[in-house]
C-alpha cells in the first residue's frame, strides 16, 4: 500500500460509491482525508468513523463559493492539500437530447466539467507552491464513446479527460501530476439510476457486472505512486488486466 502519512487528501462526491471508499482507504494509507458532498449528514458520518484525520465540508461542486471554501478549510485544518481527487458526478436525468430540459442538461456540465475546473483552480496555486501535488479525476468511457441518452454525461467526461490533458501541460512543471481514471462501472448509486432508466447497452447490465468501488478507490491510491508516472497526463482504464495487477485491485 502507498504510504500517505503526512499528506492531506480532498476528495469531492464523499458522501457515498467512490468517495466514500476512497476516504477509507486514504485514511488506512495515513492521509489526512477531507470529505466533501452536499449530504451534510453522510459525511459527517463518514469523517466521524474515520477520526481525528478525517475532515467533513459540506460542499455543492456546481459553486465556486463552496469549492473554494472547502479547500481553505483543508488548509487551514491540515496546513495544505496534496491530493485531489475529483469524483463528484451526476448523470440525472438520463433521456434524448430532443426531450431534454435545458437548465437540468445544464447542471450535469456544471457538476460534472465545471466542478472539476473549480477543484483545480482552487488547489492548483497551493500545489504550484509547495512544487508537489496530484490531482486524480473520475473519468469515463462515455468521454470517448457516445451512449443514447447520455449526451450531457458523454460531453461532460469528454471535456474532464481534456482538463486533465491541459492541467498536466500547465502544471507538469510546477510538480503537478494530472491524471484521469476510467474505472468502468462500477456498483454505486449512478448504476441503480442508469438502470431505472432503461436506455442504452449499460442499462441492460446486471448488478454483479460492475466492480465495487473499493476497486477504484485502490487505483486511485496506487495512482499517487510513482509507480503510475508514466500516464501523467492521461487516462487510466481500470478495464485493463495489468493495470488492475499493479493497481492490486482484485479480490
Amino acid at each position: 500500500m502507498t504510504d500517505m502519512t503526512g499528506k492531506t487528501v480532498l476528495i469531492t462526491g464523499a458522501s457515498r460509491g467512490i468517495g466514500e471508499a476512497a476516504a477509507h482507504i486514504f485514511a488506512q494509507a495515513g492521509a489526512n482525508v477531507v470529505l466533501t458532498a452536499r449530504g451534510t449528514s453522510q459525511i459527517n458520518a463518514i469523517a466521524q468513523a474515520i477520526g481525528d484525520r478525517a475532515l467533513a465540508v459540506p460542499c455543492d461542486v456546481s459553486r465556486w463559493e463552496d469549492v473554494k471554501a472547502a479547500v481553505d478549510a483543508a488548509v487551514k485544518r491540515f496546513g495544505t492539500v496534496d491530493v485531489l481527487i475529483n469524483n463528484a458526478g451526476i448523470i440525472d436525468p438520463i433521456g434524448p437530447i430532443i426531450d431534454s430540459n435545458p437548465a437540468e442538461w445544464g447542471h450535469v456540465i456544471d457538476v460534472n466539467l465545471k466542478g472539476v475546473y473549480y477543484g483545480i483552480r482552487a488547489v492548483m496555486p497551493i500545489m504550484a507552491a509547495q512544487k508537489s501535488g496530484s490531482v486524480l479525476t473520475i473519468s469515463s468511457g462515455a468521454a470517448h464513446t457516445a451512449l443514447e441518452g447520455w449526451a450531457h454525461y458523454c460531453v461532460s467526461k469528454a471535456g474532464v479527460h481534456m482538463m486533465t490533458k491541459a492541467l498536466h501541460k500547465e502544471g507538469a512543471g510546477k510538480g503537478i501530476r494530472a491524471m484521469g481514471l476510467s474505472p468502468g462501472t462500477v456498483a454505486t448509486q449512478m448504476q441503480r439510476e442508469i438502470k431505472s432508466s432503461g436506455i442504452n447497452a449499460v442499462a441492460q447490465l446486471k448488478w454483479s457486472d460492475h466492480i465495487p468501488p473499493e476497486w477504484p478507490a485502490r487505483a486511485l491510491l496506487w495512482m499517487c505512486s510513482d509507480d503510475a508516472d508514466e500516464f501523467l497526463g492521461e487516462e487510466i482504464s481500470l478495464r485493463e488486466e495489468d493495470i488492475r495487477d499493479r493497481a492490486k485491485v482484485r479480490g
